[in-house]
C-alpha cells in the first residue's frame, strides 16, 4: 500500500496550483496532478466497484506518473481544462457526446472519491457560484449587502434606479470564449437609467445601488485562517479588477470578529473549505458596519496577493493534514 496522497485537479498552466504543489513537495507529501481534459493518450484510467468493494478504486495514469485513487486523502480542485476543449475538433454532436461521457464518467469518479477531503468540492463550487445565492446567504448571516435588483423588466429597473441611484450594473458570469478561444470580462460599471430600454427583456440583469465606499477589501479564507488585504487602484477605478493587477496598492487590514465569524458560517453553509470574499468599506474598517459584502468567489485566484506565501502555507497545511489523519469530505 502506498502513502496517502493529494490529488491536484487543474490545468497545466495553473501557476497558483504550482505554489501549493511545491509546498507539498517540500513536506514530502505525495502529490499527483491531473487535468481530466487530457483523457486519451495523456490520461488513462481503470476503476472498479462491486461486492466487497463499496468505493471506487483503481489506477489513474498520466504522462508523468500513476496514482491509486483508493489512496487519495485530499483533492485540491482548482481549474481543470473544460472537457469540451479536448473534443473541439469533432463535429458538434460527437463533441457534446464525448464531453458529456467524460464529465459523467471520469468526472463522476473523481468527484466522489470515498473519504477524500475536497478543497473545494466542485458541486459546492457550482452551488456557491450563483450571485443571488451568495447575496441571500450573506444577508441571512447578518452581513450588509447592497440593495440589489435582478430583473429583465425595464419598468422595474427604472424604479430601482430612481429609488437607489446611482446604480451599478454587473454581469452574473464572465464572457464565454469566442470562436478563437479567447475569454473576456465586463466589469462592474455605472449605468444611466436613461439608457434602459426594452432590450433588457432579453436576459437577466443585476443592478445594485452604488456603495459610497472608502476602499475595497479582498478576504481569503482557507479553513480557519483568514487573510485580508485592502486594495486600491491607482486611478480610483470603480472595479479594481479591470486594470493592471500589478499596479494595485495593497495594505493588510484586520477583520472585525463578527465579520470573520460570518465568513466561516458562509463557507459552512455552502460546504466550502476556501473562498475569496470581496467587500466594500464605508469607513476605516474597524467596525462591522463598515463592511459591505459584494461577492465570494468559491474558486478564486490568490497567487497575486502580497500574502500569497502565507496562503500557500495554509493550503499545504490543510491538504497535508488530510493525508496524515485520513481525509473526510
Amino acid at each position: 500500500m502506498t502513502a496517502p496522497l493529494v490529488l491536484v485537479i487543474t490545468s497545466l498552466e495553473d501557476v497558483t496550483a504550482d505554489r501549493v504543489i511545491a509546498a507539498l513537495n517540500e513536506r514530502e507529501v505525495p502529490v499527483a496532478r491531473v487535468d481530466p481534459a487530457d483523457i486519451g493518450a495523456g490520461l488513462s484510467f481503470g476503476v472498479r466497484i462491486g461486492a466487497g468493494a463499496p468505493a471506487w478504486d483503481g489506477r489513474l495514469r498520466t504522462a508523468s506518473r500513476e496514482a491509486e485513487l483508493g489512496e487519495v486523502a485530499a483533492v485540491y480542485y482548482r481549474r481543470p481544462t473544460p472537457y469540451s476543449a479536448r473534443y473541439g475538433h469533432l463535429p458538434a454532436q460527437q463533441r457534446d457526446f464525448a464531453a458529456a461521457e467524460a464529465r459523467h464518467g471520469l468526472g463522476g469518479v473523481l468527484n466522489h472519491l470515498h473519504g477524500a477531503r475536497y478543497v473545494n468540492h466542485p458541486s459546492a463550487v457550482t452551488a456557491a457560484d450563483f450571485k443571488p445565492a451568495q447575496l441571500q446567504t450573506a444577508a441571512q448571516l447578518g452581513l450588509s449587502v447592497p440593495p440589489t435588483l435582478v430583473t429583465n423588466d425595464v419598468e422595474q429597473a427604472g424604479k430601482f434606479a430612481a429609488e437607489h441611484g446611482p446604480v451599478i450594473y454587473k454581469t452574473f458570469r464572465g464572457l464565454p470564449r469566442d470562436e478563437d478561444g479567447h475569454t473576456g470580462a465586463i466589469w462592474a460599471q455605472r449605468v444611466d437609467p436613461e439608457s434602459f430600454d426594452d432590450s433588457l427583456a432579453v436576459t437577466a440583469h443585476l443592478f445594485q445601488a452604488e456603495i459610497p465606499k472608502t476602499g475595497d477589501v479582498r478576504v481569503t479564507v482557507v479553513g480557519r485562517r483568514v487573510f485580508a488585504q485592502q486594495i486600491a487602484a491607482p486611478d480610483g477605478a470603480l472595479d479594481w479588477r479591470r486594470g493592471d493587477w500589478g499596479q494595485l496598492l495593497h495594505a493588510p487590514i484586520g477583520v472585525p470578529t463578527p465579520i470573520e465569524a460570518a465568513l466561516h458560517s458562509y463557507l459552512s453553509a455552502f460546504g466550502l473549505v476556501f473562498g475569496c470574499f470581496d467587500f466594500a468599506l464605508t469607513g476605516d474598517g474597524r467596525e462591522p458596519d463598515d463592511w459591505v459584502f459584494i461577492e465570494c468567489n468559491p474558486n478564486g485566484q490568490w497567487g497575486w496577493l502580497p500574502d500569497a506565501g502565507d496562503i500557500t502555507t495554509a493550503f499545504a497545511d490543510i491538504l497535508s493534514t488530510s493525508t496524515e489523519g485520513g481525509g473526510a469530505r
